[in-house]
């Protein structure tokens, strides 16, 4: 190999990027690490000489100069769970994209095991947590010191000193009782509510459901409101096990989340009742899970893959040591999924 074919093969450095650009090697840093206040004709010279030579970041070293590990911890209740499998899924996509490792522990709804996330050792394993507490309240975050960058993810806590992704629980509930109503069902029955008082996706969600029955003039039953144990499946049979035997009178069934309406669904169907011709059934999260079910089950897509994406981003922004700013609430959007279970399979 001659001397000018090794140094084609060699890689571009930010210095080279740099000295082809014509501009500093901080201004070729700032505009890799995202940085907004970059003047356009600035920025086109460096995009035009990222595209011409071969560069490529070095992310370990980076990560080594700015005292990074490069990695992220994704604390969720459980992966048993469709839905946090999902998010799993989704969040190690978003990070991959920031070349970012995500590590993924689970909590199973256990207070020491939460408290263990927000402990200072945290900080040293990883450069920041995105964290859906189910068992610490807001104030016992508030009494952690915690010192390292943490974002929060799901309904658990509100208006804490951290940023924050949630998902519109009540709006996303209200859309699928909407659409139940919208097809002529008026004894909708809600498996997955909560004792009163309690916080959460289940309070918000059952506030969706009786803000849709109440704008279209139907009355709210306690009779058709069921509380649904841990959300899975196996709670959702029993709730609806539970409705038949009681013989109230019910023509749909709004499951809090996708393993709650797979589960009715199945005890439906083992009794006899057909879906939807006598019983329609919607659940809210839109996994993998109800694509295949049979009936397919509607569902409220929650807008998974924008929420990992927004927690990925207001994580970073903390890795740069810039001066804390306001804690930020972001709610993701959402969408019906309209499948076989309300529409049947033709319609469908």
């Amino acid at each position: 190999m001659t001397g000018t074919e090794r140094t084609r093969a060699k890689r571009a450095t930010i210095y080279d990027v740099a000295r082809h650009a014509g501009v500093s090697h901080q201004t070729v840093s700032r505009y890799l690490r995202g940085y907004e206040n970059i003047r356009p004709e600035t920025r086109e010279r460096v995009e035009a000489a990222l595209g011409t030579l071969d560069y490529r970041a070095n992310i370990p070293a980076r990560n080594l100069r700015q005292g990074r590990t490069g990695a992220i911890s994704l604390a969720v209740p459980s992966l048993n769970q469709p839905y946090f499998a999902e998010l799993a899924q989704s969040v190690i996509s978003a990070a991959r994209e920031q070349g970012l490792t995500v590590f993924v522990e689970t909590m199973e709804n256990d207070r020491q095991r939460e408290l263990e996330v927000l402990s200072r050792s945290r900080g040293n394993l990883v450069d920041g947590v995105l964290f859906a507490p189910t068992v610490v309240t807001a104030e016992e975050l508030r009494q952690q010191e915690v010192t390292f960058p943490l974002v929060l993810l799901g309904d658990r806590i509100f208006h804490s000193d951290f940023d924050h992704v949630a998902m519109a629980n009540a709006a996303g509930a209200r859309a699928a009782v909407q659409h139940l109503i919208s097809l002529g069902r008026s004894r909708i029955a809600a498996i997955g509510v909560e004792p009163p008082g309690s916080a959460g996706a289940a309070q918000l969600r059952r506030d969706g459901y009786r803000q849709a029955l109440e704008e279209a003039g139907l009355p709210l039953d306690p009779a058709l409101e069921r509380e649904g144990g841990s959300w899975i499946k196996e709670s959702g049979v029993r709730s609806a096990e539970a409705l038949l035997a009681s013989g109230v009178e019910f023509d749909a069934v709004f499951g809090f989340n996708d393993a709650l309406a797979l589960g009715a669904l199945r005890a439906l169907l083992r009794a006899g009742v057909r879906v939807p011709d006598d019983v329609a059934v919607v659940g809210f999260d839109d996994t993998e899970d109800g694509l295949f079910s049979t009936p397919s089950l509607t569902s409220i897509s929650p807008g998974r893959d924008e929420i990992a994406r927004l927690a990925v981003e207001l994580l970073t922004r903390q890795f740069d040591g810039s001066p804390h700013e306001p804690a930020r609430e972001v709610e993701a959007s959402f969408s019906l999924s309209v499948r076989e279970s309300t529409m049947g399979i033709a319609a469908a």
